[in-house]
């Protein structure tokens, strides 16, 4: 059942501090295993009580064109029908721009303090693979703007 996913992993991945309790998907083949999955480890679940972490399927999403051919393999050794995939972080960050909310910012701002974006391939990936299919491009780009001036300003 190979899924794409990704906030959890920011942590993981990335060492961000804020905890989280969910794990947004955006794809789960076969696509019929999405409701089981949510029926095991959504939120409410047995899993969910347990663990302290549940599934949440994302329904509206903007993200890059071509984010599946940069997909990080997160799946733990020795698992044979499952796997997991995350975000590329400059694919992340631009899966955030949309909703462009007080978290995503703090978010973007510690990914780029990590020293683990680029603002060069961030613009270019969303000129090339988003900016082409968001329906509100103004608004994307204006996100976008003033994400770069705040997290990088002067900086190349």
């Amino acid at each position: 059942m190979p899924g794409k996913i990704s906030d959890p992993w920011l942590g993981f991945l990335w060492e961000l501090p804020r905890p989280t309790g969910d794990v947004d998907f955006i794809e789960i083949r076969p696509s019929n295993a999405g409701g089981e999955l949510l029926q095991i480890a959504g939120e409410g679940s047995e899993f969910a009580r347990t663990h302290r972490l549940y599934f949440h399927r994302v329904t509206v999403a903007e993200y890059p064109e071509a984010y599946a051919s940069r997909l990080i393999d997160l799946t733990p050794k020795g698992f044979k029908r499952l796997r997991l995939r995350a975000f590329e972080v400059h694919d992340l960050v631009l899966a955030k721009l949309g909703r462009n909310s007080a978290r995503d910012r703090a978010d973007v701002e510690f990914l780029v303090g990590k020293g683990v974006i680029d603002k060069h391939v961030l613009e270019e990936r969303f000129e090339a693979e988003l900016r082409p299919y968001v329906l509100n491009e103004a608004r994307h780009t204006d996100s976008l703007r003033l994400w770069l001036d705040a997290f990088f300003g002067a900086n190349p």
